[in-house]
């Protein structure tokens, strides 16, 4: 099958269009997206663990405790001993790293926005609907194999 026919490589040519566009937002703050992401989970869900923080980012839990490790060292993030399970750190946004969050999400935002503005909303909703299909046809192709 030629590639222009080819599902995964459109789907991976809109994901780095994505990761770029993103890339070029978040430059002026010094973030990269993985740690954008970070931040964008933990002001959702301030506390989780760093395996948790990968499988909600979609990373290995190795990239994981790089990215946490230099959001913590730029102050941004701090892991502290879950009050119940000491061998496990729980993770938090600090002032600094809410107040950048903030900051970067605008231009972050932006990108976004102007994706979901080539849509209508059927439309939105038929490619969300349709990514789903996608996201467990190759889920169930993992399964199978």
């Amino acid at each position: 099958m030629p590639i222009d026919q080819r599902l995964g490589h459109h789907l991976k040519r809109a994901e780095q269009e994505l990761i770029a566009a993103k890339h070029a937002a978040l430059r002026p703050f010094k973030l990269s997206t993985p740690q954008y992401t970070v931040l964008l989970v933990l002001w959702e869900e301030p506390g989780l663990s760093g395996a948790a923080l990968a499988r909600r980012c979609l990373v290995t839990p190795q990239t994981m405790s790089s990215v946490l490790g230099t959001l913590e060292g730029r102050g941004l993030v701090e892991r502290k001993p879950h009050p119940i399970h000491n061998h496990i750190l729980e993770a938090r946004l600090t002032r600094t790293g809410r107040a950048l969050l903030a900051k970067a999400d605008v231009p972050a935002m932006a990108v976004e926005q102007a994706l979901d503005a080539e849509f209508n909303a059927k439309e939105r909703q038929q490619l969300l609907k349709l990514l789903a299909r996608c996201t467990t046809a190759l889920a169930k192709a993992q399964t199978d194999v």
